[in-house]
């Protein structure tokens, strides 16, 4: 049983008067790949941001566990379709805005730099270190966000749905740097629509404005576990496959299909 990352007990978030997350407690254990997933609008990304420290818990408590007696690093990478595109920065000048809060106001070293650039080799962005943000795909941009990530120090990553809608290439590259981290302790939490990705997970938290259940995939991925979460509606069975037809998936011909039962 790993320690745990992340505990929270009695946690409510909310938006002013708009709860986005109600009553839950929860743990995240360290290391490994824990997968926030849940429909449209339950809560996760809300839960992200406030494992980040971004957001102040209404009622109840969030704790981002310590390493001896440091707290952990977080590292925060968001979506590129939430950043803006046309910002006139190159990949290496975006990149190397996650060794700035480590700096504390001096120059970028030569150390800082050989970050900077192992992290654009990890992601496959080096040919592009002096293109500007607008020129490149989205799947490119992702790539350039999680390399910043990546240059920040941290033992804690955070991802918020990092392979949705890439192209093959970049969702291959970004998948093997999300298990390369976890190689080296790394914690990595991240947001998801898709039950496949949830499926390899080390952990899941299946939300729907609320932890409706938090475990091993085969433990939380369950048809009752699922059905409470996203609605008969939206969940469908048929033999031994399951089907979401939850319009916050990227779009495919037809519906998805996630995975096969297991029971």
């Amino acid at each position: 049983m790993r320690p745990a990352a992340v505990r929270a007990k009695g946690l409510v978030l909310a938006y002013g008067s708009t709860v986005a997350l109600d009553t839950s407690s929860f743990e995240i254990p360290a290391g490994g790949i824990s997968i926030l997933i849940g429909p449209n609008g339950s809560g996760k990304s809300t839960l992200l941001g406030a494992i980040a420290g971004l957001l102040e818990p209404v009622d109840g408590s969030i704790e981002v566990t310590t390493i001896g007696d440091s707290p952990q690093r977080i590292s925060y990478v968001l979506q590129s379709t939430k950043v803006n595109e046309a910002l006139p920065v190159t990949v290496r000048e975006v990149v190397s805005m996650g060794r700035y809060a480590g700096a504390s106001g001096r120059r970028l070293d030569a150390n800082d730099q050989a970050v900077v650039e192992d992290a654009m080799r990890r992601m496959g962005m080096t040919d592009l270190a002096g293109s500007h943000l607008r020129e490149l795909s989205g799947g490119q941009r992702q790539r350039v966000f999680v390399a910043q990530g990546l240059a920040q120090e941290h033992e804690m990553l955070l991802l918020d749905e990092p392979l949705t809608g890439l192209d093959l290439t970049s969702a291959l590259a970004i998948d093997k740097v999300i298990h390369d981290e976890t190689q080296t302790g790394c914690t990595v939490v991240m947001t998801t629509h898709d039950l496949a990705e949830a499926q390899v997970a080390d952990h899941v938290l299946l939300l729907s404005g609320r932890v409706v259940a938090s475990g091993t995939p085969d433990e939380v991925l369950t048809v009752d576990n699922l059905t409470a979460a996203y609605g008969p509606n939206l969940l469908h069975v048929e033999g031994e496959r399951l089907f979401i037809d939850d319009p916050a998936h990227r779009p495919v011909p037809g519906r998805h299909v996630h995975r096969e039962r297991s029971g």
